[in-house]
């Protein structure tokens, strides 16, 4: 960019040393009188620093020569100055604040005889030993004194402690101080300038404050609150609004002055009595500031640094220039260095330090004179041939990834705590009646080579929550991504309950092994003492909801029955999974299950259209907001056209209709918000639905692992739900493809061409018509694949329902009878509740 700051010399402090904007000062502090500043650089590590830059070219870092000085004060350095701090002599001496010491040195060279150049020294002048904690100082020819400078600093207590030179003159504390702010001198009105905890910019007069109080007595007492005229009182206060960063105080002459505050948010100019002169609000968050007189008459330039690497020189309150800087800068300033008049010094928190200049430098590249040759063919094509062998054999041995970096290089695994947290670390307190517990999961990286920047990120699906999903970790460059699968246990969102009777919404579940007792697939969820109810167990959500688990005695089957057709879902997926953990552990590897009811796709449907309904909401709430907003902003518009009228008109009820209107846009967002709400717990149980839908249809017609993942696909392709994108017109677009490809009855089908474009759709019957179709082309013979060639149509014999399992006490001695028809069900959804349903037990890190 042409608009970088102008690199004229830089160097980088120390290692690892921090500092802040006091730490820095351009003085002549060793008195050379060829008007020539030096760098004085503190930092907190008590390191003292006094460079004189002499690049050759520009850009040159710093040599050896350039540091006239270094020396280790021990003590962390909170501000250098430069000033007429020793009586007796108008020479400038180094005024160095530590927290509890203040200290002056003498800054001296010597002229050396050899190539090492001069070599200077400071000597310590006097110093003065604090009874408070210092945090800022300020000095100035305080009451009008000639040809010396005192010093004032403020502790962290809010003490203006003030130093004729080499005596201590007299302590006083600030009314009302929490705590210490900047602190500036202004020597036309002879005050101290401070910002104080309330936010109020305050002037205090050097004569009342000498006259005032001892501050040894802090404490008022009666005499003085009766007016004894020894109370420390404001000059003058101005109320900001918001915390300063620095003061600073300019004047343009013997008859004005200017005191310039740097807020969070935005800079100030007043007067010498406290009145604002102007104020620019800032577009960044400001590190630093120094203002100075312009070359213009009467107008002040201030060089302001921000978070974002810039440097903005404001003209008053206009913008004039705008530089980058490499670093954010605790600290600016402004002196002749060398043989730059106008350099501009930034000091970063960590330690660069650049001098630098304005301008518009081109730094063009010239590409270099190409050498005239004749080329030589045969020997071109040599070389590639040898070139194009290399890199095949690279490519044979070593793969994409370099040879040193094998797939032991990083290794992630999880473990999952047996017990809850003793303490629960769960933002809600409780769901319903019970309290939610948390679980502790170990994440461990095992890396073999150096890496940089590693970012592990945890995943789990709602309503499971996280207390943290990033972590960072700084002192592990490969691209590559790792991913771990973990389990959590049932227990940490179910509870054992009472089993149910009637359930509204029933499946089962078929083997080909002999029934297993409950008590040993769901140990802690029954009581063992009770043999008759081995094969019947229930189980509570934290929700609230209930899932009754019978096993037949007789048969091989399992039944899962509940009021919500989306919680049978985590039940039956811990069922399959927990019977093939049992069966493996004894060695039987030809264990299966299978699903020969109806598919349950009515009480499916129905979970799709309530969130359809849902989202239709949502977009006609916020069509709605949007209309209420605009009728806002225009009855306000009148207003303000009425307010500004000289002869304004009457109102005309503008104020009731304004009244009105804002109390709809509140109760607009209000609802919307609870649709936000009910949508996300909508979206969670159509999530737990499919989950069963997806199960039931695998295990109905036997699918691979590879054909389930392609289901999976194309009917959970979101994690989250939003109204740019949403789960219907998703799921309708993969599976309207996989109708057209894989599962087409005829070229004709395959020759059909869908909309690119996902808009959310008018209703969800051709969604709903697709589903169908696509769970009678899998009846039918189709299989599913990623080939495009169109499976031939097979026809097959529909499977029938599958009859109950009346061995169960608890369940109804008269057998149901189920219909035999493929898609249709003869059970329907009860009503919506605004329970958050159980999701999968699963987490990703990557």
């Amino acid at each position: 960019s042409l608009f970088k700051a102008r690199d004229w010399w830089s160097t980088v402090l120390g290692e690892k040393e921090e500092f802040d904007q006091g730490c820095l000062c351009l003085a002549d502090v060793d008195n050379s009188g060829n008007g020539q500043d030096k760098i004085i650089v503190g930092s907190f590590m008590g390191y003292l620093r006094i460079f004189n830059p002499h690049p050759v070219k520009t850009g040159d870092g710093a040599q050896a020569e350039d540091l006239l000085l270094e020396v280790h004060l021990r003590d962390p350095i909170l501000q250098v100055e430069v000033g007429k701090f020793v009586s007796g002599t108008e020479m400038l001496h180094l005024a160095v604040l530590h927290s509890r010491k203040l200290c002056v040195y003498s800054v001296s060279g010597t002229l050396g005889n050899v190539e090492h150049g001069n070599q200077y020294q400071i000597k310590l002048m006097y110093e003065h030993n604090l009874q408070r904690t210092a945090c800022n100082m300020t000095y100035g020819s305080f009451g009008g004194v000639k040809g010396r400078d005192l010093i004032c600093i403020q502790s962290v207590d809010g003490m203006l402690m003030v130093f004729e030179q080499e005596s201590y003159a007299f302590g006083r504390f600030l009314p009302g101080s929490l705590l210490p702010g900047p602190l500036a001198y202004s020597s036309r009105t002879d005050s101290f300038i401070t910002v104080s905890s309330c936010r109020q910019v305050e002037s205090y007069k050097y004569q009342v404050l000498a006259f005032a109080t001892d501050a040894d007595k802090r404490q008022e007492t009666e005499q003085q609150k009766l007016g004894s005229g020894k109370r420390l009182v404001v000059d003058w206060s101005l109320n900001i609004g918001e915390q300063a960063l620095d003061i600073c105080i300019v004047s343009f002459n013997q008859s004005a002055s200017s005191v310039f505050v740097l807020g969070e948010r935005n800079f100030f100019c007043l007067k010498d009595n406290g009145q604002i002169r102007f104020m620019k609000k800032l577009d960044c968050s400001p590190s630093c500031f120094l203002p100075y007189c312009s070359v213009s008459e009467g107008t002040i330039n201030t060089l302001i640094g921000n978070h974002n690497n810039m440097l903005h020189i404001y003209q008053d309150v206009t913008l004039k220039w705008a530089t980058q800087l490499p670093h954010i800068p605790v600290a600016v300033r402004v002196g002749c260095l060398h043989d730059l008049k106008g350099a501009i010094v930034t000091l970063s928190d960590d330690g660069h330090l650049q001098c630098s200049y304005l301008g518009t430098d081109p730094s063009l590249f010239q590409a270099p004179k190409v050498e005239s040759r004749e080329l030589n063919y045969d020997e071109l094509d040599t070389e590639l041939k040898e070139l194009q062998k290399i890199i095949k054999e690279v490519n044979k041995s070593q793969g994409v990834w370099p040879m040193t970096e094998r797939e032991d290089d990083l290794k992630v695994s999880a473990m999952v705590s047996p017990n809850f947290d003793a303490v629960s670390q769960a933002t809600d307190v409780e769901v319903g009646t019970d309290p939610v517990p948390s679980i502790t999961v170990k994440i461990t990286l095992q890396n073999r080579v150096v890496l940089q920047k590693v970012k592990l990120s945890i995943y789990v699906q709602p309503p499971l929550v996280l207390t943290c999903d990033q972590f960072t970790f700084e002192f592990m460059s490969i691209p590559r991504v790792i991913q771990c699968k973990f389990r959590l246990p049932l227990k940490l969102i179910c509870l054992p309950g009472q089993p149910s009777k009637t359930a509204s919404h029933k499946i089962t579940i078929d083997t080909n092994k002999s029934p297993v007792s409950l008590l040993s697939l769901f140990p802690g969820f029954a009581n063992q003492s009770d043999d008759d109810q081995v094969n019947i167990m229930g189980f509570r959500f934290l929700g609230g909801s209930r899932v009754t688990l019978l096993a037949s005695k007789t048969s091989q089957r399992y039944r899962i029955q509940s009021e919500q057709f989306e919680d049978l879902w985590l039940i039956t997926n811990e069922l399959i999974f927990r019977l093939q953990q049992y069966f493996e552990k004894q060695g039987i590897k030809d264990f299966a299950c299978s699903f020969s009811g109806s598919v349950p796709l009515q009480e499916y449907f129905e979970l799709i259209d309530h969130h359809f309904e849902l989202r239709i909401n949502g977009e006609k709430l916020e069509e709605l907001l949007s209309e209420r907003a605009v009728q806002f902003r225009a009855i306000q518009r009148r207003l303000l056209t009425r307010f500004k009228d000289k002869t304004p008109a009457p109102l005309q009820h503008l104020d009731t209709l304004l009244d009105g209107t804002y109390k709809q846009v509140i109760a607009l967002a209000d609802a919307l918000e609870e649709n936000q709400d009910n949508l996300f717990q909508s979206f969670t149980r159509l999530k737990s639905a499919t989950h069963l839908m997806i199960l039931l249809i695998g295990l109905w017609q036997k699918l691979s692992a590879d054909q389930t993942a392609i289901l999976e696909a194309a009917f959970l392709p979101l994690q989250e739900d939003t109204q740019a994108l949403g789960w219907e017109e998703t799921v309708d677009a993969a599976i309207s493809h996989l109708l057209k490809t894989c599962l087409s009855k005829s070229s004709k089908e395959q020759a059909l061409n869908f909309s690119s474009q996902l808009n959310i759709p008018k209703d969800t019957s051709r969604l709903k018509k697709h589903i169908t179709l696509l769970c009678d082309r899998l009846a039918k013979g189709g299989r599913l694949c990623l080939s495009t060639d169109a499976a031939a149509p097979q026809t097959m014999v529909m499977p029938g329902g599958c009859a109950t399992i009346p061995e169960s006490d608890l369940e109804e001695r008269s057998i149901e009878q189920e219909s035999t028809e493929l898609f249709t069900n003869h059970k329907h959804l009860t009503a919506e509740t605004s329970t958050p349903e159980v999701s999968p037990l699963q987490g990703v890190s990557e």
